[in-house]
């Protein structure tokens, strides 16, 4: 009788697993199947089991390529080793990516066992046992945000030491089945799909030359300054209060492009000043040392040549593009609840938001 050898974490069993089973099984007449112990993958992945150990095994014993199955709580990488040397199996069957090569062959050796590398032959969308596990941690719905001063310094190469930007997490949130803004707009939209989707979204944001503030932001919640620089630096946060009831977004009727325009000329002395102030008014809680932030970020969007915001609304206290990209939203800071209340219901294609907290 010819007996097979395999081991693994099985933290999440999913289809891989039983067709790598299913192969290693047509290797032989028997196979055993060592599955990590809790232990052991915190000392092979740094992660703690989904599911109790005796679980896995009684879920692998119950599939019909395996005959027996036992718990591997040896050395990294051959935890089965004290198993493997006592059965001394004719066969140990691996994966094409085992990271292990040496030892194993170094044990099949001790046995006079054949090495049998399995090649992954599945019609089915490749997955892993992380990446699982990344979906489940994954966020079913995520604020996007505003930026109020400071924007293009969290580029990495045009990030100045000694400078700040400020923005602010915002409601209504997104999900990937619901989205009640506009796409391509200013608010943070990419970062936020590239989070929904599972992918790493400072990562993704600074390869389209766009910056790390949105993801940052998205994912810390509140009202923040961030330290210019190549990775987000959060400075301070506060969460948002007294921004409740002050902010809106008018929908410019251009979607909103910013990888395109990393390059364009403009005033970076003025924008830090405008991070500078914005630092201040969240350190002090000061809705009118905001506006004077805000609107300095408006005249450095307009000197580099985006359209003047003219909104014929004394109550709005100060009003820019949100991002850096000739359209999208422009955000409009108002005097007070109320102001803004009966403006967005006059002024079609405005929505009222809200400083979002993840602790609220």
């Amino acid at each position: 009788m010819k007996t097979v050898f395999v081991s693994g974490c099985f933290d999440i069993l999913h289809a891989g697993h039983i067709e790598f089973l299913r192969d290693a099984r047509r290797l032989g007449d028997r196979l055993i199947v060592s599955v990590a112990s809790a232990e052991s993958l915190w000392v092979h992945k740094r992660r703690r089991p989904s599911l109790p150990t005796e679980h896995k095994q009684a879920i692998l014993k119950s599939i019909r390529y395996v005959d027996e199955v036992v718990i591997g709580n040896g050395r990294p990488g051959i935890d089965f080793e004290e198993h493997f040397l006592k059965l001394a199996p004719q066969i140990l069957a691996v994966t094409e990516d085992d990271r292990y090569e040496k030892l194993k062959r170094e044990l099949c050796a001790r046995v006079g066992a054949v090495y049998a590398v399995l090649p992954k032959q599945s019609h089915l969308p490749s997955i892993s046992t992380a990446g699982l596990i990344e979906n489940i941690k994954r966020p079913a719905e995520l604020p996007l945000r505003v930026d109020f001063a400071g924007g293009w310094l969290d580029v990495p190469r045009f990030s100045r030491q000694g400078t700040f930007i400020c923005n602010c997490a915002i409601s209504p949130t997104v999900s990937i089945e619901q989205w009640p803004y506009e796409t391509t707009s200013g608010l943070g939209g990419s970062a936020a799909w590239a989070i929904l989707n599972g992918h790493d979204p400072v990562k993704s944001e600074i390869e389209l030359d766009v910056g790390w503030q949105d993801p940052a932001v998205i994912l810390e919640g509140g009202c923040c300054v961030w330290r210019s620089g190549k990775l987000p630096s959060l400075y301070l946060k506060n969460d948002g209060a007294f921004l409740k009831g002050r902010m809106a977004v008018e929908w410019s009727g251009r979607h909103h492009g910013t990888p395109g325009l990393a390059d364009n000329e403009r005033d970076y002395e003025l924008i830090a000043t405008a991070g500078q102030i914005a630092l201040e008014a969240v350190e002090r809680q000061d809705i009118q040392q905001l506006s004077i932030a805000i609107n300095k970020s408006h005249d450095a969007q307009t000197g580099e040549g985006m359209e003047p915001i003219e909104t014929g609304c004394d109550h709005i206290l100060a009003s820019k593009y949100c991002g850096g990209g000739w359209g999208g939203y422009l955000l409009h800071l108002f005097e007070s609840e109320t102001s803004r209340n009966a403006w967005v219901e006059t002024i079609s294609g405005t929505a009222m938001v809200e400083p979002f907290n993840w602790h609220w």
